[in-house]
């Protein structure tokens, strides 16, 4: 990238065109005293080098004055270096697939599954939508852990949203008998888990490239409609990793709720049928937030609640490496000057 740091200078170019302009009104006013002159006289047969070359000295010097105008604009080439610091959140997002996700529930006025409701908020949550009140994160570190009887890693954590979006598409409810239950425990250990990997990798990574990418915090989003029924940790066990690990944990219940009134009050009379009591203690121990969530709005209250919970930071430090480039203007321009100046003397000179 090039510029001019005095840019000003440049209008002096103009200047001989504004001196010729005024030279040619002045020949155009008549002469105060008619005399002859050569006009008439044709010497066409008595041409030479030197006459020809008569007007080379002008243009040298129009040459070197455009020349120097450009040196004294100093030109300068300006390379500019970008260092972005990224603060983030690490987020894994665990999404109950087990066969109790296949009730029905309403969101932007269509009828929809638990688990298609779930994948359009998260979308919505990670991309951002603005009429919702989400922002997105862009600068987050995301992964997805689907769970049933068993939990396993579907996306790692990654800063490349669109192949989370593709693997968030590939996520459906188990139908195997044998796949079915609700392990949330070995969900919420193996989240942790890869949580505290991942932050390891990039202090070491930190120690080698000072400005990397690092966590400022690391986050377990549960989204789950049932009780922990089978598995090998308990909620109790994993809430202990993820608070040795320093991992908050926010847990959302989706429920549908019982009562068959309509509207605000019945919302508020509403009592789970399940025991959330575990996941409530492990919340409030690692610091996170429990919700309930007995529809699509609910739910995506509570994503906007974590949304303005937990935000990420980025600063870009930008230097500009400049270059100045005058020199070979300037030189130009003075060897120019002492060319017009050497014909004008010498071969070219012109007689008083």
């Amino acid at each position: 990238m090039y510029r001019f740091e005095s840019p000003i200078a440049l209008l002096g170019i103009l200047l001989p065109l504004l001196l010729y302009a005024w030279r040619r009104m002045r020949r155009q006013r008549p002469p105060a005293i008619p005399f002859s002159g050569l006009a008439l006289l044709r010497l066409d047969g008595v041409r030479s080098w030197r006459l020809a070359l008569q007007h080379l000295p002008a243009f040298l010097g129009l040459a070197a004055w455009v020349l120097l105008c450009l040196a004294l604009a100093r030109p300068q080439s300006c390379n500019e270096q970008v260092q972005e610091y990224s603060e983030g959140i690490a987020i894994e997002m665990l999404i109950d697939c087990s066969s109790s996700m296949t009730q029905e529930m309403e969101y932007d006025r269509r009828r929809m599954n638990r688990l298609q409701a779930v994948k359009q908020v998260f979308t919505e949550f990670v991309f951002g939508d603005k009429a919702k009140g989400l922002g997105g994160r862009s600068n987050d570190l995301i992964g997805i852990i689907r769970f049933a009887r068993y939990a396993d890693t579907l996306c790692p954590l990654t800063l490349d949203h669109e192949a989370l979006r593709q693997y968030l598409d590939s996520v459906q409810i188990v139908t195997e008998r044998s796949e079915d239950g609700t392990n949330i425990g070995d969900a919420l250990a193996l989240a942790a888990a890869r949580l505290h990997e991942v932050e390891q990798t990039l202090a070491e990574q930190n120690r080698r490239e000072p400005g990397s990418y690092e966590i400022k915090s690391k986050v377990i989003i549960l989204l789950t409609d049932g009780e922990n029924n089978c598995g090998k940790r308990s909620i109790a066990e994993a809430g202990e990793l993820a608070q040795k690990w320093g991992v908050k944990v926010y847990a959302i219940v989706v429920t549908a709720g019982e009562g068959s009134a309509g509207g605000l009050f019945a919302r508020l009379r509403r009592t789970p049928s399940l025991d959330a009591r575990p996941l409530q203690e492990i919340t409030d121990q690692t610091g996170g937030v429990f919700r309930w969530a007995d529809d699509a709005d609910s739910l995506l209250a509570v994503y906007r609640e974590i949304d303005q919970l937990e935000r990420s930071e980025m600063e870009t430090l930008r230097a500009l490496d400049v270059k100045e480039c005058f020199a070979p203007f300037a030189f130009s321009a003075l060897v120019l000057l002492c060319l017009k100046l050497l014909l004008e003397n010498t071969m070219l000179r012109r007689l008083p």
